[in-house]
C-alpha cells in the first residue's frame, strides 16, 4: 500500500515539474497573475482541483 502512495506522489511531482521545465516564462507569468487573486478565488480553485482529483480516482477504481 505504501508503494502505491509513493508512486502516486512521484507521478504528481513529475507532472508538477513539467510546466516550469518546458515553459518557464509563461509559468512564471501565470504565478504572478495567480498571486493577485483574492483568497476566496484561490480557495475555490483549490477545492475544484481537489474534487476533480477525487472524482478521477473514484472513476478509475
Amino acid at each position: 500500500m505504501l508503494d502505491f502512495w509513493l508512486a502516486a506522489l512521484g507521478l504528481m511531482l513529475v507532472l508538477e515539474g513539467l510546466m516550469p521545465f518546458i515553459f518557464p516564462k509563461p509559468w512564471q507569468e501565470t504565478l504572478r497573475k495567480l498571486a493577485q487573486w483574492q483568497d476566496g478565488q484561490v480557495r475555490f480553485l483549490g477545492l475544484s482541483l481537489m474534487l476533480s482529483g477525487l472524482l478521477l480516482i473514484y472513476w478509475i477504481r
